[in-house]
């Protein structure tokens, strides 16, 4: 008898890498579709679907590779779990871009087979994803990463010692999650002014205008500017903060060489959204010991930037998150070391994205490694 296989995901917009998706994973038997739901996506993505549910189920009921389709009934990234108990598949085929350890381990628990597949392209067709149509010809605006140093950005941290906080401008490649550390907030703020596209215009200009922006008089709690600015400043930037909210100088690096270097050694996981109603304020422990281990962290991140230096740079990032979570403990709990600790073997490094308390977590190591997401750095436009 041949073998039942699982996929599951959003699948809007329906695009030839999709097809290319379900064509291989039913080389490995029957494949079963499951979708997310339109509340699903709109929650996970913080958008509404392109193609309602409904138009999915009809349009990937019509492609031969496919058995059988159906809605997951389920919410967030686990959204399949009833789906997948009652129809006990021998294989659970997802994407370098789906992959997340809890659906690993669910699959474990059931005793089921989990393939990750690349993603390439069928019969000579270039690229496609979701993100990339969409983009296209709607918000191409860009995500950061943040890479050390931050928190330095809030004059209740760096009012006891002055430093830089490095952020990495990211090309939309794949839809981030919200509620992830990606500064989904802070560019859905951007999208009421650029709906479409950051304009030709200085970077360091627009990052000012997209900070004042979202920060309007008479706010109490004040975004970072470390967010605007990754978003509007391309490539690897630092900024240096002293008791302000905005930085007092910028430094970049554009080289092609360093870009790729970073992108070759930074790779993501997918974890969870963070927990709403999570307070990283709740309990600090701000002084000028651990703000100078988060600032001397900063300088030696950037130095082995510079060098090319993989062992000084994933020891800088280290420092640098073990320097965030001193000040800001509630940044981690036991399901996130947990997370943490199934890598210490395969990464030189790990942080998570953003304030942390769940999103993406991001790995440096020398090698690419399964399962994880590649980045691709947004380069500097010729004004």
């Amino acid at each position: 008898m041949s073998k039942k296989v699982f996929v599951s995901g959003c699948f809007d917009m329906l695009h030839s890498g999709h097809v290319a998706f379900f064509k291989e994973a039913a080389t490995y038997g029957e494949l079963y579709v499951g979708i997310g739901s339109d509340a699903t996506i709109e929650n996970l993505k913080g958008r509404k679907t392109i193609t309602s549910e409904q138009e999915r189920l009809y349009m990937i009921n019509s492609i031969k590779y496919v058995k059988e389709v159906f809605v997951n009934r389920g919410s967030g990234i686990l959204d399949f779990k009833e789906e997948l108990k009652k129809l006990s598949p021998d294989v659970f085929v997802v994407n370098e871009d789906g992959y997340s350890s809890m659906k690993e381990e669910y699959c474990n628990s059931l005793g089921i087979e989990l393939k990750i597949l690349r993603r390439v392209p069928d019969a000579d067709l270039p690229p496609r994803s979701t993100t990339a149509i969409r983009t296209s010809g709607n918000c191409s605006l860009p995500y950061r990463i943040d890479l050390a140093g931050t928190w330095i950005d809030q004059p209740y941290v760096s009012k006891f010692l002055p430093g830089w906080a490095i952020t990495l401008s990211l090309e939309p490649i794949i839809e981030y999650n919200e509620r992830c550390g990606m500064s989904t907030s802070t560019r859905n703020a951007a999208k009421k002014i650029w709906p479409h596209y950051l304009p030709f215009d200085k970077p360091e200009k627009l990052a000012e205008i997209l900070f004042k922006f979202e920060n309007t008089p008479g706010s109490t709690l004040i975004s970072g500017a470390q967010d605007a600015i990754g978003i509007c400043m391309p490539g690897l930037v630092r900024h240096y903060y002293d008791n302000g909210y905005w930085p007092t100088k910028f430094e970049s690096i554009h080289s092609e060489s360093v870009l790729s270097w970073l992108e070759d050694h930074l790779h993501m996981v997918l974890l969870w959204p963070r927990d709403e109603g999570l307070d990283l304020l709740e309990e600090t422990y701000i002084n000028e010991a651990n703000v100078k281990s988060l600032t001397d962290a900063a300088d030696a991140v950037w130095e082995a930037v510079l060098q090319k230096d993989i062992k000084k740079f994933a020891e800088g990032i280290l420092n640098s998150f073990n320097a965030q979570v001193k000040m800001f403990p509630a940044m981690v709990n036991p399901k996130i070391n947990t997370e943490i600790a199934k890598y210490k073997d395969k990464a030189l490094a790990w942080k998570l994205a953003g304030a942390g308390g769940g999103g993406y977590l991001i790995l440096v190591s020398e090698a690419p490694i399964e399962g994880t997401m590649r980045i691709k750095i947004r380069r500097k436009e010729i004004l």
